[in-house]
């Protein structure tokens, strides 16, 4: 099973989508799995279930920064690069989706109630979601 599979196998076992990727990537820049799937968990769903960014993005974001973040605050040269790096992703995602943002993925806002429920009897987290897990994990497969 290669990467991009992992971490859609991860969402359909049941993880978040931020988790989904964090715990594939994260393991292969020092953060074991179980350490990536704690810090990636309030991630999902759009920030803790907001709509706000999509976790398979901030989950890809903090795999690009676990890689390339800098460490000395004077890097000033490795934030840019870093920074580079990261609206190259979003760039590309868009070019995809169109949006980052989990409720205009999902057409629903699923900080309310009502919508999370509508967008889940519609299965949108089982037939959207995977590929916005695959799309974020294909783009981070070219960029690191």
């Amino acid at each position: 099973m290669n990467d991009v599979e992992k971490a859609v196998f991860q969402f359909k076992e049941g993880h978040s989508c931020s988790q989904s990727i964090f715990s594939t990537y994260g393991p292969k820049y020092g953060i074991d799995e179980e350490m990536a799937l704690k810090i990636a968990c309030p991630f999902g769903g759009g920030m803790a279930r907001m709509g706000d960014t999509c976790g398979a993005v901030t989950g890809a974001l903090m795999a690009i920064g676990l890689k390339y973040g800098r460490v000395d605050p004077k890097d000033e040269e490795l934030k840019e690069e870093t920074y580079r790096l990261v609206n190259t992703f979003v760039e590309k995602f868009k070019a995809r989706n169109q949006t980052i943002v989990c409720r205009e993925l999902l057409g629903y806002d699923i900080s309310n109630p009502q919508q999370h429920d509508k967008a889940e009897e519609e299965g949108l987290f089982e037939t959207l979601c995977p590929k916005f897990v695959q799309d974020a994990a294909e783009i981070l497969e070219e960029m690191l």
